[in-house]
């Protein structure tokens, strides 16, 4: 997952309810009455209407009262002092900072333990947007769901504003991506769109975003034409923001609809220019990954040396990085390297060094899905055929929960090839065709 967050920074807003039950229960322990408490400033009426709840005094009658019981402002309009919603505000602002350097485990250290005014919900927002974030970054995806549904719930309340709504919705339908409802999540990630569109307040960047998502959603079902569609609008609205980061994570993305699209020196055109960025930026993460795509592209266009040399960089930017998936991922591509070139056992042994580093991780079903099947042809082509069967039928079983028929495909198709080199032809020329069928589904 790319390390970035759109926490729009909004400035305090005070709401009123409670502060009439605050007001009265000072009063009270200062052992004043609301005629004490009014003096000759106001009537002992108008005080009974603050504490009912029943008119909203000025900030300066506020600061007023304030001096009289002796607190500051901010305790009455939100039950805490300026300095306890300083310091909140600060460890959110840590954590939100923590989350866009990628350092998820700082985040949520800087976030536990947090307690929250019921007046002031946008700090409680914002928290749970950077909570969720970073748990969906450790494979967190049910928990960090629940968070972005209470935000969500929040984010309906009067003082909100459609940007905020929308970067809600954004962020669950990365969520749902991840836990492979790629239906929800496209949906999810339309209606972000539309109030981002609609709202009328400048969001570039989230909008950026949203199309980038909404583009994995169109490419995860072969719908290249609507992947490219999106990518293309993301891309130019980075680059009016001249937001290089931001350009070079979409660019990433455009590099992968190119190749999924059979455009292969595009793609690697595309790929190169984000590495680049990536490098300018110090993005070692990214960049690792975006070697791990080249040494695919390089794999596709007939050059398997070039195709390692990148694929052992990007392991070892994993390794440096800390972070098994992408290491998994690399170790994987390498695994398919090493089966075309006939090295049975090597392809064997990196496709289970893939499975166990991937071990636990929902988020990455399709890297583990296609890892099981590499390692079944890595067996198919030693002989150890039951093996191969085993494999096969687990990598089914994952691919299957990617909502997705050209995965399913593929497995079917492998399972079609252990059939045929069995001599079972009629089992072989099903699982062919049902292969087939499922691809004619797909919308190109």
């Amino acid at each position: 997952m790319e390390g970035r967050i759109l926490t729009p920074l909004r400035a305090p807003q005070r709401a009123t309810s409670g502060l009439g039950t605050r007001l009265r229960q000072l009063r009270v322990a200062a052992g004043l009455t609301q005629s004490e408490l009014a003096g000759d400033r106001f009537s002992k009426e108008y005080m009974s209407q603050i504490e009912r709840g029943k008119t909203r005094p000025t900030k300066e009658t506020l600061s007023w009262i304030g001096e009289r019981l002796g607190v500051d402002v901010s305790y009455l309009e939100t039950g805490q002092s300026w300095d306890e919603y300083a310091e909140v505000e600060a460890a959110i602002t840590r954590a939100e900072a923590a989350v866009e350097g990628q350092q998820y485990d700082e985040a949520l250290e800087a976030l536990a333990g947090l307690e929250f005014s019921p007046e002031a919900r946008e700090l409680e927002f914002r928290a749970l947007l950077a909570e969720a974030w970073a748990r969906m970054a450790g494979a967190e995806l049910r928990p960090a769901l629940e968070l972005l549904v209470r935000a969500r719930e929040l984010a309906e309340e009067a003082g909100f504003s459609d940007v905020e709504r929308a970067e809600v919705l954004y962020r669950m339908g990365v969520c749902r991506y991840k836990l492979t409802s790629i239906n929800t999540a496209q949906t999810l990630l339309s209606e972000a769109l539309d109030l981002a569109d609609r709202s009328g307040d400048p969001c570039d960047r989230l909008r950026s975003h949203i199309l980038e998502w909404r583009s994995r959603c169109s490419r995860r079902q072969r719908d290249f034409e609507a992947a490219r569609e999106d990518i293309e609008r993301a891309l130019e609205l980075a680059e009016r923001l001249d937001d290089t980061l931001t350009v070079a994570h979409i660019t990433f993305q455009a590099s992968i609809v190119a190749e999924r699209d059979g455009h292969w020196l595009r793609a690697r055109t595309l790929a190169e220019r984000a590495k680049e960025l990536y490098e300018e930026h110090g993005d070692r993460q990214n960049l690792g990954r975006m070697l791990n795509n080249l040494g695919g592209l390089n794999y596709l266009l007939g050059k398997p040396d070039d195709a390692i040399s990148y694929l052992k960089r990007a392991f070892s930017v994993a390794l440096e990085v800390g972070s098994d998936a992408d290491a998994a991922q690399a170790v994987s591509s390498l695994a398919q390297v090493h089966l075309g070139a006939g090295d049975w056992s090597l392809a064997e042994e990196q496709a289970r060094h893939a499975l166990e580093l991937l071990d636990g991780r929902p988020d990455f079903l399709d890297e583990i899905g296609n890892a099981q099947i590499v390692l079944g042809r890595a067996l198919l082509e030693q002989q150890r055929l039951d093996e191969a069967e085993q494999a096969f039928a687990e990598g089914e079983l994952s691919l299957s929960q990617l909502s997705s028929a050209s995965h399913r495909a593929v497995a079917w198709t492998a399972q079609g090839d252990l059939a045929s080199r069995r001599g079972d032809d009629s089992a072989a020329a099903a699982l062919y065709r049902r292969a087939a069928e499922a691809l004619q589904d797909v919308r190109f």
